[in-house]
């Protein structure tokens, strides 16, 4: 099995076992050969052996990465942090984490739990379209699909069911709309489908 197998076992096993949102549909993993084999996370396996295993596992990669100089087996694993750093720098681009929506006195940028700005590349995954933000704005109660399915992305067009309200952030896409003056996290709007479409460093 070679490096990108191994990583991508060991990000599953992470996943099942740290990641509580995500649905694990079984107790066991394919191998590259399609056989199925007994994943490494045993349901009563403690949490620190399981922490053990990948940072050993980590390392033995690491290990093959850099032949020429093995880790002496006494020092203190410290690689993670330089591994996690690589991969968030080679593209360059952040996503907010949470995602959140407001008013136009909140900030626009990378959105996180302790600094709530608001996401200015916001992407609609059900209709593909980028949300649209008009400041200062409310939807006109008469607002609706249609409309929307229609005039989609002319700013002149949909002008026409926005109301001046000071404070507030109306934001469009071509099947949903929202408005708001404070900051509103996207996971307590289960009917809006956006999403953070990355911004760039």
């Amino acid at each position: 099995m070679d490096d990108d197998d191994d990583l991508d076992e060991l990000l599953d096993e992470v996943e099942k076992k740290f990641c509580h949102n995500v649905s694990v549909a079984s107790k066991y993993g394919k191998d590259t050969d399609g056989q199925r084999k007994p994943s490494a996370t045993k349901p009563g396996e403690p949490t620190s052996s399981i922490a053990e295993d990948i940072d050993a596992l980590l390392e033995e990669l690491l290990e093959e990465d850099h032949g020429n100089s093995p880790q002496p087996k006494n020092e203190p694993f410290s690689k993670g942090p330089q591994v996690e750093k690589k991969l968030s720098s080679q593209s360059g681009e952040r996503r907010c984490c949470p995602v959140f929506v407001g008013g136009s006195s909140v900030t626009n940028g990378v959105g996180t739990a302790t600094s709530k700005r608001c996401c200015d590349q916001l992407r609609c995954i059900s209709c593909d379209f980028r949300v649209l933000m008009f400041d200062d704005c409310e939807w006109d109660s008469s607002c609706d699909y249609l409309f929307l399915r229609n005039n989609m992305p002319d700013r002149q067009k949909l002008r026409a069911k926005l109301k001046k309200r000071r404070g507030f952030r109306a934001y469009g896409c071509q099947c949903s709309w929202f408005f708001s003056s404070e900051p509103t996290d996207l996971r307590d709007q289960p009917q809006l489908r956006w999403v953070c479409g990355k911004h760039q460093d």
